[in-house]
C-alpha cells in the first residue's frame, strides 16, 4: 500500500553536511508521523527525528541544533537536514511512516535505508 524511498547518503567528512530525503507513494488515505531512524553496526535503532502531519517535531538529544526535519504533505515528503556531522553519527538512516490505507485502519511502513558515513 505504501512504498518509502530514500536518498541522499553518501561521504562526507566531519563537519559536513547531507540532506536526506524520503518520498512516500502508493495507496493510502494520509501519512500522518513521518520518522527517521538510524542504526549503526552492533547497536540499537534510535529515533533521530519525527515530524508529525501537523509540524510538531521531536528530535534525539544528539542531533538538537545540527539536524532539521521537515516535511511537505502535498508531496508526502521528509526530509532531514544533517549539518555538522560527526563520526558518531555514522549509521543506516532509514525512514518510517505511519500511514492510514482505509478510514480507520493505519500501518507502519519502512524504507530500504540510506548509508551515511562521516569520516574524521
Amino acid at each position: 500500500q505504501v512504498q518509502l524511498v530514500e536518498s541522499g547518503g553518501g561521504l562526507v567528512q566531519a563537519g559536513g553536511s547531507l540532506r536526506l530525503s524520503c518520498v512516500a507513494s502508493g495507496r493510502f488515505v494520509q501519512i500522518s508521523a513521518m520518522t527517521w531512524y538510524r542504526q549503526a553496526p552492533g547497536k540499537q535503532r534510535e529515533l533521530v527525528a519525527r515530524i508529525t502531519r501537523g509540524g510538531d517535531i521531536n528530535y534525539a538529544d544528539s542531533v538538537k541544533g545540527r539536524f532539521t526535519i521537515s516535511r511537505d504533505n502535498a508531496k508526502n515528503v521528509v526530509d532531514l537536514q544533517m549539518n555538522s556531522l560527526k563520526p558518531e553519527d555514522t549509521a543506516v538512516y532509514s525512514c518510517n511512516v505511519d500511514a492510514t490505507i482505509q478510514y480507520g485502519v493505519s500501518k507502519n511502513y519502512w524504507g530500504q535505508g540510506t548509508q551515511v558515513t562521516v569520516s574524521s
